[in-house]
């Protein structure tokens, strides 16, 4: 599986992103710049966090425009896999590429700190040969990630097993005290009904390294790989 990581003005979790795959998969990753319009043949896209375009308007609002999210997008259509983290889950969401929106932090603060994540879709790649029963600790850096869909949207990303994670403590309990900006159900990641379309707002690429003493985001992308 070939992989492409996205770089727009602002990104700066793109490099980590790469450093990352390559470790995880063996491969090399095709760096796509957001002017491009050609894909390189990559199987699955990854837009990487950051503040792309400085967040004017909205955090991922001009980002959608670039022109290769014509591709991204047209990818996606195809049943092509694509992951967003952060600023990339809330491009994916300007694009309508997921349902939802990610508004201010609660606290109107930017919040950087670990938090703890519960799997929760039992069907989508990014989360399928998860532990259930395990709590993973995963790094947020954001102001805007507060998920927020209308009640018909939830009860439909429920029923059709979309939330990807909650955010919970250590023993894996959700609660509002572990909900650290407010987001409805304390959803941290959604994916689409056609399972190949995965956004979170914490950065697992961030959690890879034995250096940084977290390796707990290796799961995730082992889950990709061994799923897809």
């Amino acid at each position: 599986m070939k992989f492409g990581v996205v770089t727009f003005p602002g990104s700066n979790c793109d490099q980590d992103m790469v450093d990352t795959i390559e470790s995880m998969t063996g491969q090399t990753v095709e760096r796509l710049w957001h002017k491009d319009h050609d894909l390189k043949g990559v199987d699955f896209v990854v837009l990487p966090g950051g503040f792309s375009y400085g967040d004017a308007l909205r955090s991922g609002a001009i980002a959608s425009f670039s022109p290769i999210m014509k591709e991204v997008i047209d990818h996606a259509n195809k049943g092509g896999y694509v992951l967003g983290v952060c600023n990339g889950y809330q491009i994916l969401t300007e694009t309508n590429l997921l349902d939802g929106a990610l508004l201010h932090n609660n606290s109107q603060k930017f919040i950087c700190k670990n938090v703890y994540l519960k799997p929760v879709s039992k069907s989508s790649a990014i989360t399928s040969k998860l532990d259930f029963n395990k709590s993973y600790q995963i790094p947020i850096a954001h102001g805007e990630g507060r998920f927020f869909a209308n009640d018909d949207t939830i009860k439909s990303l429920e029923d059709n097993d979309q939330i990807l994670f909650q955010y919970c403590d250590a023993d894996g309990k959700v609660s509002d005290e572990m909900n650290p900006n407010g987001a409805v159900k304390n959803i941290a990641g959604t994916t689409n009904k056609s399972m190949n379309v995965f956004g979170m707002m914490p950065h697992p690429e961030r959690a890879a390294d034995n250096n940084l003493a977290n390796i707990d985001g290796r799961d995730l992308f082992q889950s990709i790989l061994d799923s897809i």
